[in-house]
């Protein structure tokens, strides 16, 4: 499937699916499971997964545009299918014939949804740093901590979870991951999210106690998990928060454009749209949204293509990607008015999501640090 047939069937499912849902999904803070199942229907759950591996061998490029084009409609459905494009993104990284058997393919096959559990309480955007901890018990592994923030959170089929190195002798910093399937004997999920956007990601915790799983659930090597978060995770997930915001500010845009044009004052009869202040601020606007979404395809592709600066690329673009769409759906609020201050319209829901794009971590302070550090020659993780 080429990527202009990728693209064609991403806008479908949010033309066709993800807009008649996005209020009802917004209002009743429903796990988007139309959309998903649509998704999966039409193979696009495969997305980051390799051809070899039964995918459609798309990567940072491919995620960043379907993700846009999903943003548009519902930010919800788009963060929910971008979580587990990264999660199936990590799995398959170093799979081995039995994870290739048991996950990939039935991704592949449009059959299961997987997520990330990174975030804990107690670490804050420094997802990095996990302090769950791993054993090694009886040949198997044991599991026990405290995630939060976890996307697709109780309707995943799986899990990429972050932890402690099992070996007692690795170094500090060093950490693993796993994968861990839904309904594991010892996860309970908290209450159902609350947020104030993104009201349909199911965005849960978790609590690992005494998890056990089989050896064969283990990521890689030992310690490897520095590894998949700067080379899979990081670049993977800044992509798809970017491209799923990029798509609200381009539908922001988008409403401001149609009401501008249709609002006409009743004791002149003049439109908005001739105003030259009104017209300006249109074209200040839509480049903004422009320049912003040429940054983010230039540091996808140079991701893909393997370039030394490709992360402070895709640091900067997730950072640039924020103030984007904070900005430009703030203004499309105030150039429509009323009608987009109103309870239940689809700028409403945009301003409440947007609010989000500079706290998911990284957060937007963080990546600008991370940028400044790798430019001045420092590590980027500070002591």
């Amino acid at each position: 499937m080429d990527l202009d047939t990728v693209i064609s069937r991403a806008r479908q499912v949010a033309v066709e699916v993800l807009r008649p849902e996005a209020r009802s999904v917004d209002e009743e803070r429903e796990w988007p499971e139309s959309g998903i199942r649509a998704l999966q229907d039409t193979r696009l759950t495969a997305l980051t997964i390799a051809k070899s591996q039964g995918g459609l061998g798309y990567g940072l490029l491919g995620l960043a545009r379907v993700c846009e084009e999903l943003g548009r409609e519902c930010a919800s459905t788009s963060i929910c299918f971008g979580m587990h494009s990264v999660g199936a993104a990590v799995i398959a990284a170093k799979a081995t014939s039995t994870q290739r058997e048991e996950f990939l393919r039935s991704i592949a096959e449009g059959k299961h949804i997987t997520s990330l559990a990174l975030s804990e309480p107690g670490t804050g955007t420094h997802f990095y740093y996990p302090q769950t901890k791993l054993s090694v018990e009886n040949g198997g592994l044991r599991l026990s901590g405290t995630k939060c923030f976890v996307t697709n959170g109780g309707h995943a089929s799986s899990y990429v979870v972050s932890t402690v190195s099992a070996d007692p002798d690795a170094p500090p910093g060093h950490f693993s991951c796993v994968v861990l399937p839904a309904g594991t004997e010892g996860m309970q999920w908290g209450s159902q999210w609350l947020g104030m956007g993104m009201r349909g990601n199911s965005s849960r915790s978790l609590e690992l106690n005494d998890v056990r799983i089989p050896a064969e659930s283990l990521l890689g090597q030992e310690g490897d998990q520095i590894w998949y978060v700067f080379n899979v995770i990081t670049p993977y997930f800044l992509v798809a928060m970017a491209g799923t915001y990029l798509g609200v500010a381009g539908a922001a845009l988008d409403e401001a454009r149609k009401n501008v044009k249709q609002r006409r004052h009743d004791h002149s009869g003049a439109l908005l749209a001739d105003n030259q202040i009104i017209q300006h601020r249109m074209g200040t606007l839509w480049a903004n949204v422009a320049r912003t979404r040429a940054l983010l395809y230039r540091a996808a592709s140079r991701g893909d293509s393997g370039n030394s600066d490709a992360l402070l690329g895709l640091f900067s673009a997730k950072a640039e990607v924020a103030e984007c769409a904070v900005d430009v759906v703030g203004q499309a609020m105030a150039l429509s008015g009323g009608r987009g201050y109103r309870g239940g319209s689809g700028l409403h829901r945009m301003l409440r999501d947007v609010q989000a794009s500079h706290i998911m971590a990284p957060s937007t302070d963080t990546l600008r640090s991370w940028t400044g550090r790798a430019l001045l020659g420092l590590p980027i993780l500070s002591d």
